[in-house]
């Protein structure tokens, strides 16, 4: 367990706890690419993979902005939605319905990374780390504009078709 006595150092605690959720949504998207029954899902689900290895970038260069090496600590958080992801991914039954569970699991995931982002943007900039903040924010606006894709996508497709599966 870290000391946490200042501000910086729960900062930097979640700057590694993000920084290890990036990674673990890097292993958990193939899968969810691979399970998504429609074109334009597994088009969202490929942009977000290219779009979270920038952002595992930037926390890089935050980092380094930092002076510090970039390492993650487990984020116990991200291991448990993702965990629930992955028995949305073993489920059988209709492709919409299966479609529209992937994108809740989706959406827990990017709630999860707002949450993240938005509190680490006010750190930055509560302790002055412009620059850092700068790159953090840049990555929230990504997570927001990721989410209300998915929340588009479900609302014409995947849930439409769900509430009229057979029973």
């Amino acid at each position: 367990m870290a000391n946490l006595t200042t501000l910086h150092d729960l900062f930097v605690k979640e700057l590694r706890d993000t920084y290890d959720a990036e990674k673990q949504i890097t292993k958990a998207l193939p899968k969810m690419i691979k399970q998504a029954h429609r074109d334009d899902l597994r088009a969202a689900f490929e942009e977000h993979q290219q779009q979270t290895l920038g952002q595992i970038e930037r926390l890089e260069q935050a980092f380094e902005q930092l002076d510090l090496r970039a390492k993650g600590v487990r984020c116990h958080g991200m291991a448990g939605i993702i965990e629930e992801g992955s028995e949305m991914l073993a489920e059988k039954g209709d492709q919409a319905v299966l479609d529209a569970g992937l994108i809740a699991a989706a959406q827990k995931v990017e709630h999860y990374e707002i949450a993240s982002y938005g509190t680490l943007v006010a750190y930055a900039r509560t302790l002055g780390l412009t620059k850092v903040a700068d790159l953090l924010a840049e990555t929230l606006e990504e997570e927001k504009s990721t989410d209300q894709r998915l929340s588009r996508l479900a609302e014409t497709g995947p849930n439409r078709q769900a509430a009229t599966a057979s029973r």
